[in-house]
């Protein structure tokens, strides 16, 4: 984690992490860095959601992975990514059920 809980933005001092931020070695996002990922408290390595981004200024979207967070971490990380002139974000919690189809099957069969 190259950010750890409770440490200020490098450009807004101000604006403090509210979980552990890093990136997933090895990987590439669609702007061609590492994954971007929020470090829930429990420590697990468990995808409990997704945050979709937009910066209009930068004209940039991007999918941020949370990981062993609960309902009011990702709510805090909503939050952080929502101040005032910043991104505009979207959180994405992982489904805890497999949706049926119409006919009533999970599509798992």
């Amino acid at each position: 984690m190259e950010r750890p809980a409770g440490s200020a933005h490098p450009r807004f001092s101000d604006t403090r992490y509210p979980l552990d931020y890093g990136s997933l070695r090895g990987t590439t996002s669609g702007d061609g860095a590492e994954i971007d990922v929020f470090l829930g408290h429990s420590g697990a390595r468990t995808v409990t959601g997704v945050v979709a981004t937009v910066d209009v200024r930068k004209r940039d979207t991007e999918l941020k992975l949370l990981l062993g967070c609960t309902p009011e971490q990702m709510q805090a990380v909503q939050a952080f990514l929502s101040w005032p002139d910043s991104f505009g974000c979207v959180v994405l919690p992982r489904p805890t059920s497999i949706p049926l189809d119409h006919s009533g099957r999970s599509g798992q069969e």
